[in-house]
């Protein structure tokens, strides 16, 4: 597969990264053991012993209320309805309990979900994870599509005294910058994307320029770009291009980038507006003069975004047809029978996320207060539809496999699109800086090029 020939349109991305082990990995890919955090920090140390070796039967008189603050009506919609699917599924799962009237029982103890729908609006956000708080009364939030979204919740379940967990949003501040003892993530951060790519194009390519959403998600993958390809032998030519999320004309930001002269193109977006980034960088001349680096996206904006492309080689977080495992199966099989549609791109971090909770409640038998199970969570491994996930102690990253494949065809009726080339587990530095940044131990420093 790595030799079919590459399509006029330059579209290319691929990683040839080795496996790094669950206790982190330095910029090889190679493993590397974490010291435990240092004790100094004046901050909550993480726990340093393994949570999921000692489990209790999980009860509790009062239900376990967990809210659910994602994009059901506005701009990422199209994400929010992976987790409107994956969560639910999961504790299913985890449960065997049906989910009527949105509960689910664990041993003797019911868990109630709440749904809120932010339409990826900050303020809606904030305004959502309150009421959840002060009215439903939850013990966690989940969420949102929307890394500036997230950002919000994170602060406002940290002032509450309760746990977050971040899903699907990938930006590194999460974990890194806004990083708090309380919140957690089951979805990817911006690195284990970047670090995977670069390390493929900065050995073919030797001159990058950039153009990024100006949100989270944005500038924390361009952070992570830019690192990541300066580390592998890359240069960078000219300015980081950050555009408004809801762009719709890109062409004067092409005449930018054609400017710079650099050989490799790197995109960093979310949602419909990379349909029009890639039709304007068509339009213009840009896949005739360089290549265009971004990882492979979800089913239904594949066929537009990459018509043509087939044989390409790329990077992917999931998808429905690569993880070889019962719980794969299992949530593949129960979403289409309960939505008439295959798992998408994000349903596995939101299946995870009902995952975690549940494995964190067996650990402190039904205790959902925040100090309990920030413990249990800290360090925690289970088993999810992408294989072994480790919510890492020290950072709260967490580290989970990544996928390369071949792009085969575009017109699969079940999106079947993708043969597996690659499975791996990309290299993640700490990027923890502050009164955290002792937590980091000897994890893999700040950046990769230093």
């Amino acid at each position: 597969m790595g030799n079919r020939s590459m399509p006029r349109t330059g579209l290319i991305v691929a990683l040839l990264l080795v496996a790094a082990g669950c206790t982190g990995s330095d910029a090889q890919g190679t493993t590397t053991t974490a010291a435990a955090p240092s004790t100094t920090s004046t901050t909550v140390s993480p726990s340093t012993t393994s949570t999921l070796g000692e489990t209790l039967p999980v009860a509790c008189e009062e239900p376990v209320k967990v809210g659910v603050v994602t994009d059901q009506t506005g701009s990422l919609a199209l994400y929010g309805a992976h987790v409107m699917r994956g969560f639910p599924l999961g504790l299913e799962y985890a449960t065997g309990s049906t989910g009527e009237h949105d509960t689910y029982t664990l041993d003797d103890c019911d868990i109630e979900v709440f749904y809120r729908n932010d339409a990826s609006d900050v303020d809606s956000g904030a305004t959502a994870a309150r009421e959840l708080i002060d009215e439903d009364d939850v013990d966690i939030i989940v969420g949102s599509v929307s890394s500036d979204v997230t950002e919000e919740i994170q602060d406002v379940t940290f002032e509450a005294g309760i746990i977050h967990i971040a899903v699907p949003a990938a930006a590194n501040a999460l974990t890194g910058a806004n990083f708090n003892p309380n919140s957690f993530r089951t979805s990817r951060n911006n690195y284990q994307d970047a670090a995977s790519i670069c390390r493929y194009l900065a050995g073919r390519h030797g001159t990058f320029v950039q153009i990024a959403s100006d949100d989270a998600f944005g500038h924390g993958g361009a952070v992570a770009l830019r690192d990541a390809c300066t580390f592998f032998g890359g240069e960078f030519v000219g300015r980081d291009i950050f555009v408004p999320s809801d762009t719709t004309n890109f062409t004067p930001y092409m005449d930018e980038v054609l400017e710079s002269e650099a050989e490799v193109l790197l995109v960093t977006w979310a949602g419909g507006g990379i349909v029009a980034l890639r039709k304007a960088a068509e339009d213009r001349g840009v896949l005739d003069a360089m290549v265009l680096g971004t990882t492979f996206v979800d089913n239904q904006l594949m066929p537009a975004l990459f018509v043509g492309a087939e044989g390409t080689v790329s990077g992917i977080l999931y998808h429905y047809t690569l993880p070889d495992n019962p719980i794969n199966e299992w949530m593949v099989d129960r979403t289409r029978a309960e939505f008439n549609t295959s798992p998408d791109l994000f349903d596995a971090d939101a299946f995870n996320a009902s995952l975690l909770i549940t494995q964190a409640l067996k650990v402190t038998g039904g205790d959902a207060g925040a100090d309990v199970l920030r413990e249990a969570i800290e360090g925690i491994t289970f088993e999810g539809p992408k294989g072994t996930i480790e919510i890492r102690a020290q950072d709260h990253v967490a580290v989970q496999d990544m996928y390369i494949v071949a792009l085969d065809n575009l017109d699969d009726p079940q999106s079947a699109f993708f043969e597996l080339v690659a499975t791996n587990r990309p290299p993640v530095p700490c990027l923890l800086d502050g009164d955290f940044a002792a937590r980091c131990g000897n994890l893999p420093g700040r950046s990769l090029s230093g």
